[in-house]
């Protein structure tokens, strides 16, 4: 079963194409989206996140803002994989650590954190809009509401620091 979706009013912004197809910006800047599609950008941008919260660890020590989200993408990771299985996709490999750079200050990783966190939002707002299966807008809508919520932490982690 292949499920093809278009968006009218795409503008592409991103130059490095490794990076333009992985993850939410993979997910933003492509055309169109089959289900399959969707389900492995947006477990790729999970991967991502997590890598990237990770990595700010073991540079700047326990944080817990960090700790707990990276924890929380694991959850993100677990309510993905039934829909691979469910719609037969291949599990991407895990190539984030690739994507993962360290950031300078504790505040460059709260801003990097923030944005992670609306290409995530919005990649999911875009797969919402558009029309999916039921039990795939369940699980996108339930990530995208972690995602508006680990926005206020790092938001909030960012005012701090």
């Amino acid at each position: 079963m292949v499920f093809v979706f278009f968006s009218k009013n795409l503008k592409v912004t991103h130059t490095n194409r490794q990076t333009e197809n992985y993850g939410a910006k993979g997910a933003l800047s492509a055309y169109s989206l089959t289900l399959p599609q969707m389900l492995t950008y947006a477990l790729q941008d999970e991967y991502l996140a997590q890598a990237r919260y990770d990595n700010n660890l073991g540079n700047f020590g326990y944080i817990r803002t960090f700790a707990q989200i990276k924890e929380a993408e694991l959850r993100h990771i677990n309510a993905l994989l039934p829909l691979f299985e469910r719609y037969q996709v291949p599990l991407p490999e895990d190539k984030s650590q690739s994507f993962v750079t360290t950031p300078e200050s504790i505040k460059a990783a709260y801003t990097a954190g923030v944005q992670g966190e609306k290409d995530n939002i919005s990649m999911y707002e875009r797969f919402l809009s558009l029309n999916i299966p039921n039990d795939a807008r369940t699980v996108f809508s339930q990530l995208r509401n972690a995602s508006l919520n680990h926005l206020a932490a790092f938001e909030r982690g960012l005012v701090r620091n």
